[in-house]
């Protein structure tokens, strides 16, 4: 038995299904990685494949991105968390405000799950409403607010507070706005949802969103966890959009757990503490010094040059894939492919050396050489004529 069927078995001992993250979640089992470097895995029976995945796109210098553990190695030497605050997050803080300046101020927090929750509870807070406008089949983590409606375990009394409206959907989105505005707290927006397609919005539509939301005196809400990476300044600079609040995680933490909430001083103010019946902030690991100073160093790297070299990769793989017969969308170093079996298609192409997300997302990495993009192009037009042409 090899070694990552070993370890599996093992799992299911402990770990419901074997599993803890259900999206990495591939039947029968995902394998196990072993190391990284660069652009490279090699999972636990020695099989190495080019990482397309990159835990889920937060990985954007790839693997043992040497300035970012240098950072967190330095950080570390001083401790790995306090019970007071440190100047890594002020620093980490200044260099979100540039890239985004509408935003002047910024928590941290530890994922994109937990900087969607705080933000939908700040837009409550300052709005004094309670419903929250979403859109079906966009991902913006696993708290009640945002789940699909049917899943599991939620209560009914979610309905009560959450409306949800078809992405791009004009008509619809203004139907609810004509029957909830006074009620909606806050409009939540993933510019390009991964779930939902990585299609990007409409910039007509945006525009007119921005509208509807602050007409009825909500706040915009744009989710960047995964979409922060395709600009300097977020794919929300691309439509010009002064959001009122912003989430991010994944890049920001050079490799370490990593989550933040921007907004506007107004907005923001009610987490103040300075102020009467603010909002509570905790966190024990919040900011803590190591995921600061390794995700300064990453977004030091990931400047307008990286990102622009990087968007070209994406682009001159996509139109590749496309003139082979691909269906696929995205943009920049995000694309999504539509393979007829997603299972198949994923152990079809990492057998062949290419680890995609379960979705068939591929993320690229600053690390890929042209070497490596020639690569990726090349073995998923194979694993694609293969299951085509036999």
């Amino acid at each position: 038995m090899s070694r990552n069927k070993r370890l599996f078995e093992r799992a299911k001992q402990v770990l419901p299904g074997g599993n803890t993250r259900t999206t990495l979640f591939v039947p029968p089992a995902a394998p196990y990685a072993a190391r990284g470097d660069g652009a490279y895995i090699i999972d636990e029976d020695g099989h190495q494949v080019i990482d397309c995945n990159n835990n889920y796109t937060a990985l954007i210098h790839g693997h043992r991105f040497v300035p970012s553990l240098e950072a967190a190695y330095h950080a570390m030497e001083h401790g790995t968390a306090f019970g007071l605050p440190t100047g890594f997050e002020i620093e980490l803080g200044e260099m979100l405000a540039k890239r985004l300046p509408h935003l002047d101020q910024w928590r941290f927090c530890n994922s994109g799950t937990e900087a969607v929750m705080q933000a939908i509870r700040i837009a409550r807070a300052a709005t004094g409403r309670d419903m929250i406008l979403r859109f079906e089949g966009s991902y913006h983590g696993t708290s009640d607010a945002v789940v699909d409606s049917n899943a599991p375990g939620l209560p009914k009394a979610i309905e009560q507070s959450v409306v949800t409206a078809p992405v791009g959907d004009f008509r619809r989105t203004q139907e609810l706005f004509k029957e909830f505005g006074g009620q909606v707290a806050g409009v939540l927006i993933d510019l390009m949802p991964n779930r939902a397609g990585l299609r990007p919005s409409d910039p007509t539509f945006v525009r007119d969103l921005q509208e509807m939301t602050h007409s009825a005196g909500a706040l915009l809400i744009v989710d960047e966890v995964i979409t922060f990476r395709s600009e300097y300044g977020g794919l929300q600079s691309r439509y010009d959009l002064q959001s009122d609040l912003t989430t991010l995680g994944k890049v920001i933490g050079g490799g370490f757990p990593a989550g933040a909430v921007g907004g506007t001083a107004e907005v923001m103010s009610v987490t103040d503490p300075h102020l009467p019946n603010s909002l509570a902030w905790g966190g024990t690991f919040s900011a803590n010094p190591v995921t600061m100073a390794a995700g300064r160093a990453a977004l030091a790297a990931f400047d307008r040059k990286a990102i622009s070299r990087l968007n070209n990769m994406g682009d001159r793989i996509r139109e590749r894939l496309r003139a082979a017969g691909f269906e696929c969308s995205g943009s920049g170093s995000l694309i999504r492919l539509f393979p007829d079996d997603l299972t198949e298609f994923w152990w079809a192409a990492y057998n062949k050396g290419v680890l995609l997300g379960t979705n068939a997302l591929v993320a690229l990495s600053t690390v890929m050489s042209d070497t490596d993009v020639e690569l990726i192009g090349s073995r998923l037009i194979e694993v694609w004529n293969e299951s085509h042409h036999g």
